[in-house]
This record gives structure tokens, C-alpha cells and sequence, in this order.
């Protein structure tokens, strides 16, 4: 499935039904009077957040959704059917954007959460809601009020527990196809990694939601590169992994040029915590690794050494993303679920 996490949509709801202006005709009755029914109303444009869904590519092939509009309404104080509304269902994380790309009109973080974009036009009364003592007969009925057409775009930011970081080739896939199910798309050439993966990662009992995006590089705010469109999908993180790589012959230049990215991209990004990891120490020997590792603890901190290859120090960097994971966030194994007893 092709990933997608930026559309443009055009949405309307849908017109109300126009009065009918109507008098009663029966046999035996002198004075029928009117008896003109009210419009039906527009139908809304619904949009929720549903379980299942991680990507946008519905909205690649289809870019307009109208909802129904309220039927007329007719004579013997017949009222108009209303339209029907539409849904659209986007996955948990969407934001929905007005046209100019910036405000932003709703949030979708929960499954089931709904909002209504567009609100369907009131129905037109009937010559009946016209009666009165001095106009036995009115001949007037209301149009429907139209409906509300606006152009919206969809921005899917994912919603994970951990992001990863780091420069192209720093080893990002590499880690999360080791510690998940995630079978991303692995390389030795820079931007292998075109679009953000998922991974389900466990250590002690306990699952978390990784996010891998595509590598960064010095000048992404400035759309180098892929740029750093990308970084929307770690905001929600509660905690960065920063993948340096261990073969670089400028480890702290490499950290640095990412922490300069994040704090170009603005917000609170660049504040969030941060465990850093200095990655492919395989192909260092003892005393590559402890000077590899001394330069980048001059400008970075404390810092942590792994493999993702050979899978050398990644459970202990698992463990400390773990703790920087708030306990609300993380999720029991499925093997203690399935050791607990039975419940009807």
C-alpha cells in the first residue's frame, strides 16, 4: 500500500429542500386551506477517526465528496426526506486543515472521535407555516438554504510511542526491521527509506509503537533533500531515538546537524527527550569505539552504544526508551494476555 499523509479535498453538504406551496383539495370540502409540507435538510460532511487505516491513499483517487441534498416538500403537509450525510474516514492522527494549509480545524487522536466539517442547509417551510387570522391562504413557500462548499486538506501525522532520528544511512531501518515485524526497505545507499514505517517493538513484557522516518540532512527545513515534511509524524512521540552512525569520521557534526534541523522545524520538537545511540559499533574495534564514542559525548552527553546488525547493545536502548515512555502509553505483551485466565 503506497503511503500518503498530505491530500487536498473538496467537500459540500448538501442543500435543503424547498417548501411546497400547496392547497388542500377533497370532495365535500368547501374551504381546504393550504397544506404545503417542508423541505428536508442537507445532508453534513462527517469526517472520523477509524481504527485500520495508517494512510491517506483512499483520498489519492477520489478528492470530492458531496453530501445529499433535503428533498421539496410536497402537498398534504408531506414533509421532505433528508439528505444523507457522508463520512469520511481518515486514520487516527489526521489533522484537518483549511485551505490556506495553516489553521488548523480539528484533531483527530481517538478512534471514533467525529467532527463536522460542513453543516447541511435548513429546509424551506411550507405555504402551511404561513397561516394565519388575516392570511387564510398564503401563497408563499421558502427555497432550502444551500449548502456549504469549502476546499479542506487531510494531514496524517502518525501517532507512535517512539520516533527514530538520524541521518540517511545511519542505520534507522536497519534497527527497526531487528527489534520488529517491520520489514522496511534496508540499503547502502543514502534516502532508502522514502516514506515513514511502523513497527511494534518489545522488551520486558511490554510493546511500544516505533516510527521510522526518512533520513534528514544539513538544509531540510529548506526542502533539501526530502526535506522535512517527514517530522510531523514524530511530534506525537513521547521520546526521539537519535541514531548516530559510528563509522562517520564527524559523529558530533552528524548529531549536531540534526539537532539544528529539529529546532529549525519549530515547536517542541526539538525539546522532546532524546536518547542517543551510536550505532554500528560492529565495525569498530575497542579503542575505535571509545573515542568514536568520548567526541560524541562532548557536545550530545550521555550516550549509548549498539548494533543493529549484530544486535549488540539493543535491548539495553530499548530498555531506556522504554522508561522514557509514559506507563499510559504502553501496552502488555500478547503473551501475558494470553496467559491471563479466561473472563466471560
Amino acid at each position: 500500500m503506497k503511503f500518503l499523509d498530505l491530500v487536498r479535498v473538496t467537500i459540500r453538504s448538501g442543500s435543503g429542500g424547498s417548501g411546497a406551496a400547496s392547497f388542500r383539495r377533497e370532495k365535500y370540502i368547501e374551504y381546504g386551506g393550504p397544506d404545503g409540507g417542508d423541505g428536508g435538510r442537507g445532508g453534513d460532511v462527517v469526517v472520523e477517526a477509524v481504527d485500520g487505516l495508517n494512510t491517506l491513499i483512499d483520498f489519492r483517487y477520489q478528492q470530492h465528496f458531496f453530501a445529499r441534498n433535503g428533498q421539496h416538500g410536497m402537498g398534504k403537509q408531506r414533509t421532505g426526506a433528508d439528505g444523507a450525510d457522508i463520512v469520511l474516514r481518515v486514520p487516527v492522527g489526521t489533522e484537518i486543515l483549511d485551505e490556506d494549509e495553516e489553521t488548523v480545524i480539528a484533531d483527530l487522536t481517538e478512534i471514533g472521535q467525529r467532527v463536522t466539517l460542513a453543516t447541511g442547509g435548513n429546509g424551506g417551510w411550507g405555504n402551511l407555516r404561513f397561516k394565519s387570522s388575516t392570511n387564510q391562504a398564503p401563497r408563499r413557500a421558502n427555497p432550502g438554504q444551500p449548502g456549504v462548499e469549502r476546499e479542506i486538506w487531510l494531514r496524517l501525522k502518525l501517532i507512535a510511542d517512539a520516533g527514530l532520528l538520524g541521518l540517511p544511512n545511519a542505520g534507522k531501518s536497519t534497527f527497526l526491521a531487528a527489534t520488529s515485524n517491520a520489514r522496511p526497505k534496508i540499503a547502502d545507499y543514502p534516502f532508502t527509506t522514502l516514506h515513514p514505517n511502523l513497527g511494534v517493538v518489545a522488551v520486558d513484557g511490554a510493546e511500544f509503537l516505533v516510527a521510522d522516518i526518512p533520513g534528514l540532512i544539513a538544509g531540510a527545513h529548506e526542502g533539501k533533500g526530502i526535506g522535512d515534511r517527514f517530522l510531523g509524524h514524530v511530534e506525537r512521540c513521547a521520546v526521539l531515538l537519535h541514531l548516530v552512525d559510528g563509522t562517520s569520521p564527524d559523529v558530533a557534526g552528524d548529531w549536531q546537524t540534526i539537532i539544528d534541523e529539529l529546532r529549525a522545524y519549530g515547536g517542541a520538537l526539538a525539546d522532546k527527550p532524546r536518547v542517543t545511540a551510536l550505532n554500528k559499533i560492529d565495525a569498530l574495534d575497542d579503542d575505535e569505539r571509545a573515542a568514536v564514542r568520548a567526541a560524541l559525548e562532548e557536545v550530545a552527553g550521555p550516550v549509548m552504544t549498539m548494533s543493529g546488525v549484530s544486535r549488540e547493545g539493543v535491548t539495553e536502548v530499548l530498555r531506556t526508551v522504554r522508561a522514557r515512555i509514559s506507563d499510559d502509553r504502553i501496552r502488555q505483551s500478547r503473551a501475558e494476555k494470553d496467559d491471563a485466565p479466561w473472563q466471560p
